[in-house]
């Protein structure tokens, strides 16, 4: 009999456990780690014919080409919805349906081939598009034209296609560096955290000009404090957060600087806290910094180098004050690394080497942030953008 009972208490306490197993695994989101990579281009350039995919697994690191996924003209920089169904690019160049303005494309991503479906084009508004992003909402894309010197945003369709543009910008003055800056040339934007703000870096101004943002017209309108200067001649390039919504770093592509402010999520207003150099101090040569990202956890920061040195040079991020401190710089194995990207769970950066038509994939450290070469490398033409999204 006692026999009997002990058993029946541990079948009890067996099924109690099972039971609060299934229920955890209910309400612990799964970790993914199959991704598709897309690649944005230059066509002009090394015999590209648009943008490209490859599979991703971010358990091993392992980049797998799957080849072209659609036929684009210069679709240099891309966005992903974050439904993942559709993918937007721009069209970097400098005539569109007979105007004077490069274009913005929408695409259906058909997650059983990878292939992108054209659904429509529209003109960014102007001449060489160079960035683009979404709202948080997923409602809107905003587009940031270089030579145009110009911003637009434009509401996306209930099919992922866009229509014609909800706001339009176009920034006007010019500053120190006559070669450069004699016009204004809008290089980067993108929405605060909380989608009330958008924020774009304009090169040609020295200036990282602020707008609020109507998320529910996609409309965009002069904030109380309208820009945040950097240095003179110093050509802000890209801008990003940091994952708490309290910071925000711009790096500058003729300086070769980052430049780390404080965010007044209240007001959408930046205060500078410190500048740091992304090259060393017996550094001469040409200075055209290339890319900025913050990792993930919010420990980390990467800036790209593309000329002189083909590196990224990685920085620590000060939780509390939000500071940067050098931790190394790190060869991307390639030459000119326009652009690079972190795939989501933190694990591995991918620098794309334009000049060198080739992706290098990198383990990061978790703990130290340091950058180790894979061997995992892959050929693509005139690489210019990677993003992530999910494969199904």
């Amino acid at each position: 009999m006692q026999i009997t009972r002990r058993l029946l208490i541990i079948l009890m306490f067996s099924i109690i456990l099972l039971l609060f197993s299934l229920a955890r695994a209910q309400h612990t989101p799964a970790t993914k780690s199959h991704y598709r990579v897309y690649v944005g281009t230059y066509t002009t350039k090394q015999a590209s014919k648009g943008i490209y995919v490859f599979d991703f697994d971010a358990a091993s690191g392992e980049l797998k080409e799957r080849g072209l996924a659609a036929e684009s003209a210069d679709p240099s920089f891309l966005a992903v919805h974050p439904n993942g169904k559709y993918l937007y690019a721009v069209n970097e160049t400098g005539e569109f349906a007979g105007q004077k303005s490069g274009a913005v494309s929408a695409f259906a991503i058909d997650h059983s081939t990878a292939k992108l479906k054209l659904l429509n084009q529209v003109p960014s508004g102007g001449a060489g598009p160079c960035h683009i992003s979404l709202d948080k909402t997923g409602k809107f894309v905003l587009v940031a034209n270089y030579d145009g010197g110009s911003i637009a945003s434009f509401p996306i369709r209930d099919d992922g296609s866009l229509g014609s543009a909800s706001s339009f910008v176009q920034h006007t003055g010019s500053s120190v560096n006559k070669e450069r800056q004699d016009a204004p040339h809008a290089h980067w934007i993108g929405a605060s955290p909380d989608n009330r703000f958008v924020l774009a870096a304009d090169l040609g101004l020295d200036e990282v000009l602020i707008y609020r943002f109507d998320a529910t017209k996609g409309t965009l309108s002069p904030n109380e404090s309208p820009f945040v200067k950097v240095s003179p001649g110093a050509g802000p390039r890209h801008f990003a957060f940091h994952p708490n919504g309290k910071f925000g770093y711009v790096l500058t592509e003729m300086a070769a600087t980052v430049t780390a402010f404080s965010y007044d999520s209240a007001k959408g207003a930046l205060s500078p806290l410190q500048t740091i150099a992304t090259l060393p101090k017996e550094y001469s040569g040409p200075t055209e910094a290339a890319e900025l990202v913050v990792h993930p956890s919010g420990k980390f920061l990467y800036a790209s180098n593309r000329a002189g040195i083909d590196a990224i040079t990685a920085f620590a991020i000060d939780p509390a004050k939000g500071t940067l401190k050098l931790i190394d710089r790190f060869s991307t194995k390639g030459k000119t690394p326009r652009n690079f990207a972190i795939d989501p769970t933190g694990s591995y950066l991918l620098a794309a080497n334009q000049e060198s038509s080739n992706i290098v994939v990198f383990r990061i450290d978790p703990s130290t942030g340091t950058l180790t070469a894979t061997r995992q490398k892959v050929q693509v033409p005139a690489p210019v953008c990677i993003v992530f999204t999910p494969a199904e």
